[in-house]
């Protein structure tokens, strides 16, 4: 889930679209710590809360797909633009304090965050839950990297022909995509 597209990894493109990977590594940063709270706060605590409650994983799922499917449309109809990387402008680069809010905020990550504590709290162990946050945190932290590198080098790239329109559809349809999926898999187990 962590490299799969969503409003998070989308940022992640743009920014290093359009400011470079290491102007971006901040907000890459604090994505990665700020799933990694919420992955920790949800092992050892919320999920209580939405086992009590599981109508609230619901409501967050319909929620969560709504929000990606609308976001994958805007990215789906968006018009091409010129592309250029500008390293000294950093006025508008995603901070450390959006990223980690940003997952916060993120549907997809709670569906993620929920289905993985869900595996690994059944056996009541605390050092799987830990191990399991680890590996998230590694696992998080190198996909969104890939996604601020492949920004950089789609700059280029994309600057020829329809070639950015192209990505547009592919991304918004993929994001699309993947929402109703998760969501079908939610209700239908």
């Amino acid at each position: 889930m962590s490299i799969s597209p969503g409003p998070v990894n989308l940022t992640i493109l743009s920014s290093a679209m359009n400011y470079g990977v290491r102007q971006t590594f901040a907000f890459i940063s604090g994505a990665t710590i700020g799933f990694t709270a919420l992955l920790i706060c949800i092992c050892f605590g919320l999920y209580q809360i939405i086992v009590l409650n599981p109508l609230l994983l619901d409501v967050i799922t319909v929620l969560g797909t709504i929000l990606l499917v609308w976001i994958g449309w805007n990215i789906l109809k968006a018009q091409p633009q010129t592309i250029t990387i500008e390293h000294q402008s950093t006025h508008q680069i995603p901070t450390f304090m959006q990223g980690a809010l940003m997952q916060w905020l993120n549907p997809k990550a709670w569906i993620a965050a929920v289905s993985g504590t869900a595996l690994f709290s059944a056996s009541k162990n605390s050092v799987y839950l830990a191990l399991f946050i680890l590996i998230y945190f590694m696992v998080c932290y190198i996909s969104l990297w890939i996604w601020g590198y492949a920004g950089e080098k789609l700059a280029h790239f994309l600057n020829e022909g329809h070639r950015a329109r192209v990505l547009n559809i592919v991304m918004g349809l993929v994001l699309i995509f993947i929402s109703l999926h998760m969501c079908w898999v939610h209700f239908n187990p």
